[in-house]
């Protein structure tokens, strides 16, 4: 083409003859014209290089370019997001523990305030599908809800126990709800007075044992709520089974009781699942703990 051929005859008459307005001994000349064809030889190899694009894909074929030292893998915190998610989605099945790796991304999650937001919008659709429901007026519309982390946080527990990293500890956890002090979640105060408004029975459902009833009460009423219908706590018929068997059956005697279940609030999927399931299910997040 016109213009490569420009190049080369600019490059050969100032690049590959000696100048002529010097005056150099044989030798002289045979050495500057030697330097000059090296020089010459290199810049038309990189001015072919960017002038022909043929040229330059096989060069870069076999020139070997810096491997990124960049980490291909997902980051921890990458990681811990897509675990979290995993969770909530029950993805993950039934899992034990909290990652190592991932305490200080639920410290996060739990601190710098995500998880108030979180709650806030599950609050808000439970909220709001309430005010679709139509009501018969005569006391059998209930609305169920779990205690631990959906009325009552436990947060202060589990940050002291590696935010449920380290196996649950009954002994330790017991310990702990006699001490009757969880605060209660701006969201799931709304909604429970919400709810109590619009004309819903509120019924509580919770995994806690029979002898810790009094000091539960004593714990919700110091949190906010009030106005209950039910607080339901297992018994000694109910010790060894798995929660969603036992939330189950206790829905289920409340239906036969004449209760419409049209919604159910809890931070467990056990809490949700099973058989005699209420009309709508709100799962609140949870990536602490997995009961089944």
């Amino acid at each position: 083409r016109p213009y490569r051929w420009i190049y080369f005859k600019f490059a050969a008459n100032h690049l590959f003859l000696p100048s002529a307005q010097h005056n150099h001994s044989p030798k002289a000349s045979l050495m500057a014209f030697s330097r000059s064809s090296s020089i010459s030889f290199f810049i038309l190899a990189l001015i072919a290089l960017f002038i022909n694009p043929t040229i330059s894909s096989r060069v870069s074929s076999f020139i070997q370019l810096p491997v990124s030292t960049v980490e291909s893998r997902p980051s921890v915190a990458s990681y811990c997001e897509g675990w979290r998610l995993a969770v909530e989605t029950n993805n993950a099945g039934s899992w034990k523990v909290v990652p190592s790796k991932c305490v200080s991304s639920i410290e996060t999650y739990y601190n710098r305030g995500q998880f108030d937001k979180d709650y806030n919008v599950v609050a808000s659709y439970a909220l709001a599908y309430a005010k679709t429901v139509q009501l018969a007026g005569d006391g059998k519309d209930a609305w169920v809800f779990d205690v631990d982390e959906t009325l009552l946080s436990n947060l202060q527990y589990y940050a002291a126990n590696g935010y449920g990293s380290v196996p649950y500890n009954s002994k330790r956890f017991n310990e702990w709800v006699l001490k009757g002090t969880a605060p209660g979640f701006d969201a799931s105060l709304k909604l429970f007075n919400g709810l109590k408004k619009l004309g819903f029975t509120i019924i509580l459902l919770t995994g806690r044992d029979e002898v810790q009833r009094s000091v539960t009460e004593q714990n919700l009423l110091d949190a906010g709520y009030s106005g209950w219908e039910y607080l339901l706590l297992r018994d000694h018929k109910d010790q060894g089974k798995a929660a969603v068997q036992y939330k189950s059956e206790q829905r289920l005697e409340m239906i036969k009781k004449g209760y419409k279940l049209h919604g159910n609030t809890g931070d467990q999927w056990s809490d949700l699942q099973g058989f005699a399931v209420a009309d709508r299910s709100f799962k609140v997040p949870n990536p602490m703990y997995y009961i089944p």
